[in-house]
């Protein structure tokens, strides 16, 4: 039994009438009894009473009936429900955004879509990396922006942007006059990072690693401006991605880093071979024609 017969039930009780039943469905009247036929068998009962002259419902082709008229319902605002989503009329995206990462580009691009989509909901939510990562893997969330790399095991990604890491620093420090520094002469200052759910925290001591020391951390934050007046305040030294310190150089000197540079690498990831939602999946399009625009 399929949705088809029940339909052709319902056509022939409600006009009472096979002929005018098949008329409406545009199908032959042997298409409809033969339907019928199958259903009953199937049910086990007779539908309709074929000694009267009338089309008449049977006790058990009354309670069928019934039932029939929700299933046709459920079916029908199922329909509706799956055409709104492929036509994009409504949906729900989760979208993790690192905190420093959110207010470069995305702003902007969410605005755009929102004015084309606007029965289509957005829930934000602000992690670090590692956290988005995790999140998406587990299904918490369904797209999200970190640092590469990632496991490519677990996520597809569409890299989007990468540069470098500056040093911020206070602006009477003694290296705020250079326009470069090499990272073993920062051995000795003390260090503000990101908190550890950022790919940025480990980024900085695992480049630390590489000029032979290990950082002095003072403090740690999830947020980029307080990191940036912490500095202002002489209370240390801090790296930030370049288009970060446009937003924080007026309190701060700005130094190129060598020997080794720092950089880092964005991208929009998904979980690999998981449903994306068609809201998710036009969000996604949309933001990577932005992004290359």
């Amino acid at each position: 039994m399929d949705i088809k017969h029940l339909q052709y039930f319902i056509e022939v009780a409600r006009l009472r009438s096979f002929s005018k039943a098949a008329s409406h469905m545009y199908v032959t009247q042997p298409t409809i009894s033969k339907m019928l036929k199958n259903l009953e068998n199937e049910l086990g009962v007779h539908l309709f009473d074929r000694k009267s002259k009338k089309v008449e419902l049977t006790d058990a082709g009354k309670v069928i009936y019934d039932q029939a008229l929700v299933i046709d319902k459920a079916f029908k605002d199922l329909q509706y429900q799956l055409d709104n989503l492929q036509e994009l009329k409504k949906g729900h995206i989760r979208i993790g955004l690192p905190p420093m990462i959110g207010s470069l580009h995305f702003p902007n691009i969410i605005g755009r879509f929102q004015e084309r989509y606007p029965e289509i909901s957005i829930q934000l939510v602000e992690k670090g990396s590692k956290r988005i990562e995790e999140d998406i893997d587990n299904g918490d969330l369904d797209l999200g922006v970190v640092v590469l790399p990632v496991n490519e095991n677990l996520f597809e990604f569409y890299s989007f942007e990468r540069e470098k890491l500056k040093l911020v620093l206070p602006p009477d420090h003694p290296f705020s006059e250079k326009d470069e520094i090499e990272l073993t002469k920062l051995k000795d200052e003390n260090f503000i990072l990101f908190t550890e759910d950022f790919a940025l925290h480990n980024r900085i001591i695992s480049s630390c690693a590489v000029a032979g020391f290990k950082p002095s951390i003072i403090s740690e934050s999830s947020q980029w401006d307080f990191i940036g007046k912490m500095v202002a305040s002489k209370l240390g030294i801090a790296f930030m991605p370049e288009s970060i310190c446009k937003d924080v150089h007026s309190d701060v000197a700005i130094v190129d880093v060598i020997d080794p540079s720092i950089s880092w690498e964005l991208a929009i990831i998904w979980r690999k071979k998981a449903y994306l939602s068609f809201a998710a999946r036009e969000w996604l399009d949309f933001t990577i024609e932005k992004l290359n625009t």
